[in-house]
């Protein structure tokens, strides 16, 4: 029976890789598959997303306000239409404002960082020649780093002024793929399990189950947590008052999401405006990431998230880093609940492997 579990292991592995090869040699048949599967993957996953930020406050009108499914699904578009325009109104002016201020803002910052190296090459002749050449090379290279780095803004922000009309008929489709979500979500694993054995389908409905614990877990959790976080980074940085304070804290929301790397890289820039604009912010603003760190870790995340996606620190910031090498900041920002998903099936289906055979090995007892 080994022999045999062996065996059709080979011939599966001979087949995956064969079709891969057949994949990559006839990719032009594919084209329009991927083109496809790219001009609807923006407003399903921004629709799952929302699905499973917005399921609990639809669950609980269906039930507490007893609105009935349809009913609960139009509060629950009123509740998003309302925090659009409250963010539309209150708060883009201010985002819109400060990107304006920081990119004429760059040119004096690069000027104080450069009275800050004359002062200290002035005032500290020991320095050792290596590094005052290095530190003048770096100094004599911002500008074109700065150039650079605005090329690269302006050209992502051209190729996303000429994907407009996908971008717009994405945000166009997605609430209706969110209403049907939110609609018949219930309905997809019946509907998928159906085309299973009995027993086999108790396993496929157990496997579901648990991706779906583990996208919510996260979706929920994660958001939740940066948000808090987010907040927390914003009223500190207003009490210190610091430069682009909304703008700061808003990028270390959205880079909270990523576990354990997302803080290191939410205060590197928040870390560089406070010592440009003090010197004595760096130390303030790295108080305010390092209690905002603490009390998440120690307060908001354990009651929120608990141990739901039980990863190990090094292996997030191992998929983490190579997701980003692969597919850049998208990849970084997916890279874990995808890698959670995938954890999920493997070891599902390794433990219903290790059941079936002990289950065996009892029977022959």
């Amino acid at each position: 029976m080994t022999h045999k579990r062996w065996f059709q292991a080979l011939i599966f592995s001979i087949l995956f890789f064969l079709l891969i090869l057949l994949i990559y040699y006839t990719n032009f048949i594919f084209i329009p598959i991927f083109k496809y599967i790219g001009a609807i993957a923006f407003p399903l996953i921004g629709a799952g997303i929302l699905y499973y930020l917005t399921r609990p406050l639809m669950v609980f009108f269906e039930r507490r306000l007893r609105t009935g499914r349809i009913g609960a699904i139009i509060l629950v578009f009123i509740v998003i239409l309302t925090v659009l325009t409250v963010f539309i109104t209150y708060v883009w002016p201010i985002i819109e404002e400060q990107i304006t201020n920081l990119v004429y803002g760059i040119p004096g910052m690069i000027a104080v960082v450069e009275d800050i190296v004359y002062y200290i090459q002035a005032n500290y002749a020991s320095i050792p020649d290596q590094i005052i050449v290095a530190v003048n090379d770096f100094m004599g290279n911002i500008p074109q780093h700065v150039q650079n780095l605005l090329d690269h803004l302006f050209g992502f922000l051209g190729s996303i002024i000429g994907q407009v009309v996908s971008i717009v008929a994405g945000l166009v489709m997605m609430p209706f793929f969110l209403f049907f979500m939110l609609k018949d979500g219930e309905r997809l694993v019946p509907f998928i399990i159906q085309i299973f054995k009995k027993k086999k389908a108790d396993n496929i409905r157990s496997l579901l189950s648990k991706i779906d614990h583990v996208l919510s877990s996260f979706i929920q959790g994660q958001l939740f947590v940066s948000f808090c976080v987010g907040v927390m980074l914003y009223i500190g940085y207003i009490i210190i008052d610091l430069n682009y304070a909304l703008l700061l804290a808003l990028f270390g929301l959205v880079t909270n999401v990523i576990p354990y790397l997302g803080p290191f890289i939410a205060v590197t820039p928040a870390l560089l405006v406070g010592t440009i604009q003090d010197p004595i912010n760096f130390i303030w603003v790295a108080i305010i990431m390092i209690i905002a760190q603490q009390i998440e870790s120690n307060l908001i995340s354990p009651n929120v998230m608990g141990q739901a996606l039980n990863l190990h620190p090094m292996t997030v910031m191992t998929v983490v880093v190579s997701a980003g090498s692969i597919a850049g900041f998208l990849g970084i920002l997916f890279a874990v609940p995808v890698y959670a998903v995938v954890r999920t099936i493997i070891v599902h289906f390794y433990q219903t492997y290790v059941e079936s055979k002990e289950n065996k090995e009892e029977a022959l007892l």
